[in-house]
Order: structure tokens, then C-alpha cells, then sequence
């Protein structure tokens, strides 16, 4: 997984310099400090999720593009984000009883995309499905199993999950109370 994340820098390069943009001008687009581009595209650091996102729609390059492309060395199926990882954001001064986390940003330009309410009951079943979108999912509660391709990871309330779903997959819940999440799929768009 390491060696795919660190891919991710050396992929935000290639095309900030195919496309002779500079590391201000990703950074400005994306929201986020030239510092921290810097530091994505040598490696020294792994963007959140949503940072991701940002900086893919800075670079003006669509979703699946960009992870098609990418050397897939270490083979992993999927991205995983633990709900301890989540940024915790400061907001109005005069606010008492508020909390913001950061799980997800910004609208992405020409891409589709779709968010659903999921509840999954204990004991439920499905046979494992394939869809043409990437899909972002984030559990609001409970815990449920994940299984895509032939690896499986287990999800807790708070954590997410980001996978090409053209892998076949299927979420479990083997627990004794419904689980929850928001599932937003990115859709693909058909190449011509």
C-alpha cells in the first residue's frame, strides 16, 4: 500500500509538468499550501482523501485517468482511511458543542457522480457486484466487512474506503446491528 500511496506523488508530477502547470497553481486551485504539494510529489508525504481529490481536479485530469495510469507495484485493491485520520477543522471562534471533520470535498469538473444513504442489516446477503464508477464509501455507524477482489477489510464506524468498482465486490456485516454509510460513486465515463 506505502509504495502506491508514495506513487501517488510521482503521478501528481507527471502531469503538473505534462501540462506545464506550476506547483502554485495546483496548490492555489486545490486549496492547499505550496509546501504541502511539494511534499505530496517527493513523497514525504500522503494527501487525505479529499486532498486527493482536490489536487486531481486542480490538475485538471479526471479520476480514473489518473489511478489508471499510476504503476500498480504493491497490487492493493483499495485506499482505506481509518476515522482517526480524519483532520479536525477549526471553525466559527463563538461556537460551543461543534464538530467539523474533514471527510470529503469539493465537487469534482465533468465527472459524475451519485450519493446514496446505505443501511446494511446483520445477516444480510449479496453476491459480489462490479459497477463502472469508483466508489468512496464512509461508515456513519456499526462496522461491516469489505470485500473486493479477494482481499477483505474490516470497516468501523468513522473510517472510509476508496476502490475502482470494476473490481467485483461485496460489503458483510457479520455484527448484531445495522451498519451505515454514505456511498458516493464516481461514475466513468465510456471511452470513445
Amino acid at each position: 500500500m506505502e509504495d502506491y500511496l508514495i506513487g501517488i506523488g510521482k503521478r501528481i508530477k507527471e502531469i503538473r509538468k505534462k501540462n506545464k502547470k506550476t506547483i502554485s497553481a495546483i496548490a492555489t486551485k486545490a486549496d492547499v499550501s505550496n509546501g504541502l504539494i511539494s511534499r505530496i510529489e517527493n513523497g514525504r508525504t500522503i494527501p487525505s482523501l479529499p486532498v486527493l481529490l482536490n489536487i486531481i481536479n486542480a490538475l485538471e485530469t479526471e479520476i480514473p485517468d489518473f489511478f489508471n495510469s499510476m504503476p500498480k507495484q504493491s497490487g492493493d485493491l483499495f485506499i482505506v482511511s481509518r476515522a482517526g485520520d480524519n483532520a479536525l477543522l477549526e471553525k466559527e471562534d463563538d461556537a460551543r458543542g461543534f464538530s467539523y471533520k474533514y471527510i470529503f470535498g469539493k465537487q469534482l469538473a465533468a465527472m459524475g457522480f451519485e450519493a446514496v444513504l446505505l443501511e446494511i442489516q446483520p445477516d444480510s446477503y449479496r453476491k459480489k457486484i462490479e459497477t463502472d464508477a469508483y466508489e468512496f464509501k464512509y461508515l456513519l455507524s456499526g462496522s461491516c466487512s469489505y470485500v473486493i477482489g479477494e482481499e477483505e477489510v474490516i470497516l468501523h464506524k468513522g473510517d472510509a474506503i476508496f476502490f475502482d468498482g470494476r473490481t467485483p465486490h461485496v460489503p458483510i456485516n457479520r455484527t448484531d446491528s445495522p451498519c451505515t454509510m454514505i456511498v458516493i460513486y464516481f461514475f466513468i465515463k465510456p471511452t470513445q
